[in-house]
């Protein structure tokens, strides 16, 4: 195992990671080693999920917290979320099909890379896709802003889904058997496969230049 620190270094404005075992570097972005002993080598990638503390302790009510003593309650990057900006060096590889800093979801699946902008979830929360032959569910909670992807395949049975919900609570239903999905954890609630769950696929939550620098060759969606 691989313990990992910050080498204070940045690769096309991507934080630069070092290993304590080696001293290799890696980039923290491709989760990849780019010198030293593991150039080359590839860290596994885990689904996590980028959202708003009220939406995850309404999901994790007995989550642990670092007490950072009142350090929650600024952004010191608030600034630079606001302004035109392309991090230190700006942009590597210039991608005009949307804004600098327009946020979205990024997958990676079989070589591929595809992202789901925001403003285009913002319209289509459910969306029910395939990657290089591979069937995927994004999903994506406006009022947290988050997005998440899970495989939509239970025990080998592939669902579809579409947006439910009453009283304002945005819940997913399977068309199959009408049970009812907590979009951000992937669990059924009601129906049928209450109990069961679907597995997060892991995902990135990045700005448009971003993804685009690293991934120059990435599909859109744009329904």
């Amino acid at each position: 195992m691989l313990t990992f620190g910050v080498s204070g270094k940045l690769i096309m404005n991507g934080l630069v990671m070092y290993d304590r075992e080696t001293g290799s570097l890696w980039s923290q972005i491709i989760g990849r080693g780019v010198e030293g002993q593991f150039k080359g080598v590839e860290l596994t990638h885990l689904a996590a999920l980028q959202t708003t503390w009220e939406a995850w302790a309404s999901a994790h009510p007995d989550t642990l917290v670092l007490d950072k003593r009142g350090g929650y309650r600024v952004d010191s990057y608030t600034s630079y979320y606001a302004r035109s900006s392309a991090g230190i060096i700006g942009e590597t590889n210039k991608d005009d099909r949307l804004d600098t800093k327009d946020l979205m979801v990024g997958v990676m699946l079989n070589g591929t890379a595809k992202a789901y902008p925001f403003d285009e979830l913002e319209k289509t929360p459910v969306v029910n896709d395939v990657i290089e032959g591979v069937p995927v569910l994004v999903v994506f909670d406006s009022e947290s802003t988050t997005g998440v992807v899970f495989d939509p395949a239970l025990e080998g049975d592939l669902l579809e889904f579409r947006r439910t919900g009453t009283g304002g609570k945005f819940t997913i239903q399977d068309t199959k058997t009408g049970s009812v999905w907590d979009p951000l954890t992937g669990k059924s609630i009601d129906g049928p496969l209450a109990g069961a769950a679907l597995e997060q696929v892991p995902a990135h939550y990045e700005f448009w230049f971003s993804w685009t620098d690293y991934r120059p060759d990435t599909e859109l969606y744009l329904p």
